[in-house]
């Protein structure tokens, strides 16, 4: 008689069982180390508010967020007030930072009212207003922070990527990069929203004319590139009616 180990139906029931205590481990781990995700994530989102303001601890040529121990506090410090705006409606929310960008713009496609969070910052006298934006690079998800004044001018920004090619898109979060939209405008000299072309024949390589809509491109990034520059157009145009309602008031 064969031993009933050497059964298939043993080896069944044996399979099923491990499935389900393995299973069973990554739902208690996924569900122990939630709350330690979502505070690493809400403190990044800080770090990342708080770099486009020009709150962080850059070097002469890196850039370096504030710590994690120090962002809290510095995000109470200068950001002054968290909006979340729907349609016409602008209100005021102290979780705004938590909008999930990816998820609102699915709800928009479903003809659902995005929410679009808006963080007001204060640092020397300046008044900031920092969006995030969400768009795809070439391989994957890339995002931005940026900070503008009250004329929809670039006042900073902070980009990162999910797995963008290193050396290449991936550059996209290096400071040669992100500083080159300081003082860029958003608007044509008509008030229309223009947006801003990572350009591969920009005419202004060293970046002096802040009114033409154009940064220089990355050399072999064509893609990240148009990448950032649809999330520029696409999503920041949204912001354009708070704009205009904030000069007629």
């Amino acid at each position: 008689m064969n031993n009933r180990t050497e059964k298939n139906s043993y080896t069944i029931i044996f399979a099923i069982g491990m499935v389900l205590l393995v299973g069973a481990l990554l739902a208690f781990a996924a569900s122990s180390l939630k709350p330690t995700i979502d505070e690493n994530k809400r403190l990044e989102k800080q770090q990342n508010i708080l770099y486009a303001m020009g709150v962080n601890e850059n070097d002469e040529s890196n850039a370096n967020f504030v710590s994690t121990t120090d962002a809290p506090e510095l995000f109470k410090k200068y950001i002054k007030k968290q909006l979340v705006i729907e349609n016409d409606k602008v209100t005021e929310d102290n979780t705004a930072y938590l909008i999930d960008i990816k998820k609102e713009q699915a709800n928009a496609k479903a003809g659902k009212v995005r929410k679009l969070p808006l963080f007001v910052g204060e640092k020397d006298g300046k008044t900031y207003y920092i969006a995030p934006i969400y768009g795809k690079g070439l391989w994957d998800a890339i995002w931005a922070y940026i900070a503008m004044d009250e004329n929809m001018v670039v006042q900073g920004a902070y980009f990162d990527h999910k797995g963008e090619t290193p050396g290449l898109g991936a550059n996209i979060k290096q400071r040669f990069f992100m500083d080159d939209f300081i003082g860029e405008h958003l608007l044509s000299e008509t008030g229309t929203f223009k947006g801003i072309d990572v350009a591969k024949g920009n005419a202004d390589p060293k970046n002096e004319n802040k009114t033409d809509n154009e940064v220089d491109a990355i050399a072999g990034s064509t893609i990240t590139g148009n990448g950032v520059s649809t999330m520029i157009k696409t999503d920041l145009k949204l912001y354009k009616p708070f704009f205009d309602n904030l000069k007629n008031n």
